[in-house]
């Protein structure tokens, strides 16, 4: 299973929605909280073109924010991308 990283913050409900969809599927994954961290924050803006979080990659794919992780479950390519 390729790695799974979520860029999340402490506060945010999404993120934590999109934890737990990847947890009630039994998919371990990184989190890397950017909260406090302007660098990090930056970093995964100029990567994702994005200022939300989370941010979801499965290996090199960035699959996107929660709505992004929540399609994707329900139309089967989350599960594509998980099995690599």
């Amino acid at each position: 299973m390729p790695e799974v990283v979520v860029y999340a913050t402490q506060t945010c409900p999404f993120c934590t929605m999109a934890r737990n969809l990847l947890e009630g599927k039994g998919v371990e994954y990184q989190l890397i909280d950017v909260g406090n961290d302007r660098a990090m924050w930056a970093e995964l803006q100029a990567k994702t073109g994005r200022n939300t979080v989370p941010q979801v990659f499965v290996g090199e794919h960035h699959v996107g924010g929660f709505d992004d992780l929540s399609a994707a479950d329900n139309s089967g390519e989350l599960y594509k991308l998980l099995a690599g």
